[in-house]
């Protein structure tokens, strides 16, 4: 079996996403890059999580061709194959997170309420247009919101995040949902206020060694 890791890490990642909220139902998605083989692990359309095993992973090439798998891979396919033109980037998760998906609706961009922001590249996390989910407008659409950041909200959808690593990946999805709540709360409550684009250049570079060093 083709990318057997990847496969157990998006399985393991799926159902991490459907406990702590991040979607529910069968929504979402999730896939891994493994660029040393040039082969994309991507999970299943349609499957329960619950029920979901590395068999059900779906292994495609860079166009999208399908090369092991016994399921169809997901349909937002094309959206993932965008992702991954960046250097360096090799996981993608796609969550329908509620906070998130009540920006979403409205159309609004989070603004950098919270120095945790910087997380995603950038004073703001954009909202890209509307575009049919699945469509090859919703993949350019969120490939031009996404450009230069590491999160994009998805119009009248959800949540798209990519990363170095899939623990990156959905750790920034997991906290944009976070700072989606504490914006709305916070709306409700007045105006927030919120951080300059300098102080969010400040905090990118301090981000750069945030953390323990690996010595291996």
């Amino acid at each position: 079996m083709k990318l057997l890791k990847e496969r157990s890490d998006i399985v393991n990642y799926c159902k991490q996403m459907r406990r702590t909220g991040l979607t529910k139902g069968t929504g979402g998605n999730i896939s891994i890059f493994n660029r040393q083989s040039n082969l994309i692990a991507i999970s299943p359309s349609g499957v329960a999580y619950e029920r979901m095993t590395p068999i059900d992973v779906v292994i495609v090439d860079i166009d999208g061709n399908v090369i092991e798998g016994i399921r169809q891979p997901s349909s937002e396919i094309a959206m993932h194959l965008m992702c991954y033109t960046r250097p360096n980037i090799t996981s993608v998760v796609h969550t329908h997170s509620t906070h998130c998906m009540v920006l979403a609706a409205l159309q609004w961009e989070l603004p950098a309420i919270h120095y945790l922001q910087a997380l995603a590249g950038g004073p703001t996390v954009r909202c890209a247009p509307y575009e049919t989910y699945g469509s090859v407008g919703l993949a350019q659409t969120a490939k031009e919101a996404i450009a230069d950041r590491y999160a994009c909200l998805l119009a009248n959808h959800g949540l798209l995040t990519i990363g170095h690593s899939i623990e990156a990946a959905f750790s920034l999805a997991t906290q944009i949902e976070q700072l989606a709540e504490v914006y709305l709360k916070a709306k409700q409550a007045g105006e927030p206020q919120l951080l300059d684009e300098a102080e969010i250049k400040r905090l990118l570079v301090k981000f750069e060694t945030y953390g323990q060093k690996r010595f291996y």
